[in-house]
C-alpha cells in the first residue's frame, strides 16, 4: 500500500521558515519523481515544486522560486521542502505527491497534508 506522510507544518510569522518532510512507503521510492502541492483556503490545488528520482533536477513554481528548496533522501525514502521568507499567501495545506507523468506534473498518490499558516 502506497503511503505518504507529511509533517513539519505549523504557524509562523511572515519572513519565517519551515521545513516540511514526507515519509514514503509501499513503493520503490527511487523509481518516482516526487512533488509538493498546496491548497489555499477556497482555492484549487497549486503545484509548488518537483524533484526527479535521481535527485538531480528540481523545479519550482514562480511564486516560490528563490524561497523554497526541495530535496530528497533516497536512503530514507523521504522528500523535503525547505520554505524560507514565508509570506501570508503561502498559507495552505501542503501535500506530498508521487509523480507518474513528470512533464505533465501528474501525480497518482497524495498524503494527508500538513497545514502551513503564515500570519502575524
Amino acid at each position: 500500500e502506497v503511503q505518504l506522510v507529511e509533517s513539519g507544518g505549523g504557524m509562523v510569522q511572515p519572513g519565517g521558515s519551515l521545513r516540511l518532510s514526507c515519509a514514503a512507503s509501499g513503493f520503490t521510492f527511487t523509481s518516482y519523481d516526487m512533488s509538493w502541492v498546496r491548497q489555499a483556503p477556497g482555492k484549487g490545488p497549486e503545484w509548488v515544486s518537483q524533484i526527479n528520482r535521481r535527485n538531480i533536477s528540481t523545479y519550482y513554481a514562480d511564486s516560490v522560486k528563490g524561497r523554497f528548496t526541495i530535496s530528497r533522501d533516497n536512503a530514507k525514502n523521504s522528500v523535503y521542502l525547505q520554505m524560507n521568507s514565508l509570506k501570508p499567501e503561502d498559507t495552505g495545506l501542503y501535500y506530498c505527491a508521487r509523480v507518474v507523468q513528470s512533464i505533465a506534473r501528474k501525480a497518482d498518490y497524495w498524503g494527508q497534508g500538513t497545514q502551513v499558516t503564515v500570519s502575524s
